[in-house]
């Protein structure tokens, strides 16, 4: 696609701040059909680039758990930020365990799930007694082996515990991979473990509040700052540019348009 003056101005701002290698096919598109779309979204991709308070490797892998998690699931940004996890030096065990990480979302099915089973099963006259009394000694093991795998405990878990501790037994293994394997302690660190959950809890496909605040706080124990937290949630919300990512390519092919972005 030849451009204008003006597109090769908006072309040449991007290089500079993202790089000329995050120009791709759906960049291309969006400069060609909404210039002042592509200025408004480079340069709120460019703001967590520019603060940087995580490193590209990092931001990357935030970017793609985002991309990866099963409420989005959207493969052009899969590779998109695999790319650049790659390019700034990411491994591919560091990109194995961001997606690891990301797959543990489908648990809140349950954290969700459960509380309100209890509330019914409580409105029927079948009420489950709660709290740590009410555990076998069993269901105390299960707990201890959660904290000692996943370094926390929080209330949200108890009532999962007691009515399915089979289950919990089974997601306390499946979750704790990222945090066990590869010499017992995974490849990331705790602190960006922490911040990948944060990204897809937050992520407008998801928005799960409980496990963000949770997950947060445990950013803070780490040793993390409001400034990365913060950058996290800006990464987050550029899953909004997908909508044009997905979009322009359709226009494209039902107006039957056979002249590329790229050339």
């Amino acid at each position: 696609m030849s451009l204008s003056p003006d597109q090769q101005r908006l072309k040449e701002r991007f290089d500079t701040e993202l790089g000329s290698a995050a120009y791709d096919e759906s960049w291309a598109r969006m400069l060609k059909h909404s210039p002042e779309m592509f200025a408004a979204s480079l340069r709120l991709t460019a703001i967590p680039k520019r603060s940087s308070h995580l490193s590209p490797k990092i931001q990357s892998l935030i970017s793609l758990a985002v991309s990866a998690s099963s409420t989005h699931l959207h493969i052009p940004n899969i590779h998109r930020y695999t790319r650049a996890a790659l390019s700034a030096g990411a491994s591919r065990a560091e990109i194995v365990e961001t997606l690891c990480l990301t797959s543990t979302l489908g648990i809140h099915a349950s954290t969700v799930g459960v509380p309100i089973l209890f509330e019914v099963l409580e409105e029927r006259g079948e009420a489950i007694p709660k709290g740590m009394a009410s555990m076998s000694p069993q269901q105390l093991a299960l707990k201890q082996d959660f904290e000692v795998k996943r370094g926390y405990w929080n209330a949200l878990w108890e009532e999962m515990l007691l009515i399915a501790p089979d289950f919990f037994d089974a997601y306390t293994e499946f979750s704790s991979v990222p945090w066990t394997n590869e010499g017992g302690k995974g490849v990331l660190e705790p602190k960006v473990k922490e911040l990948i959950y944060c990204a897809f809890d937050t992520a407008a496909t998801h928005m799960y509040k409980p496990g963000l605040k949770l997950h947060m706080r445990n950013v803070l124990n780490y040793g993390g700052t409001k400034e990365e937290i913060m950058e996290v949630l800006e990464l987050a919300t550029l899953l909004s540019i997908s909508t044009l990512d997905v979009g322009l390519e359709v226009l494209d092919k039902e107006m039957g348009d056979c002249n590329g972005v790229g050339s």
